[in-house]
């Protein structure tokens, strides 16, 4: 699912670049806002990439629940972070999508915690 006027971010890992784009909802742009973001990314339940963000971001006419695709950005209001999902997530509470990977996400999918710079693509 493309959003063709999303904002294109790029997140580095090590020496590697990943290509995403948030939606043009509230809760994207309060995310791109942030940005440049330096983020320790951690897994978690074998199905996403988590980090804790530096502060709470907007809700505002998000849907009350949300199913991740992998590949999906997302915010986890009840706990304030970030969530990159890499499966299929059922319908969760408090889950609202930020955006989307746009190619591998292979430079995520890396054992332990590791350091990530999402920043806005030029």
């Amino acid at each position: 699912m493309s959003n063709q006027s999303g904002i294109r971010i790029r997140i580095t890992v090590g020496s590697q670049t990943v290509s995403a784009t948030l939606d043009d909802t509230p809760s994207g742009r309060d995310f791109a806002a942030m940005m440049p973001l330096e983020l320790t990314l951690s897994d978690y339940s074998r199905t996403e990439k988590i980090a804790d963000l530096p502060g709470r971001l907007s809700t505002d006419g998000a849907p009350r629940s949300y199913a991740a695709s992998s590949g999906d950005i997302t915010y986890y209001a009840p706990w304030g972070n970030l969530a990159i999902f890499y499966k299929p997530f059922p319908s969760a509470s408090g889950l609202v999508r930020l955006g989307h990977i746009d190619g591998s996400m292979e430079p995520l999918l890396q054992n332990g915690q590791f350091e990530a710079r999402l920043e806005i693509a030029e």
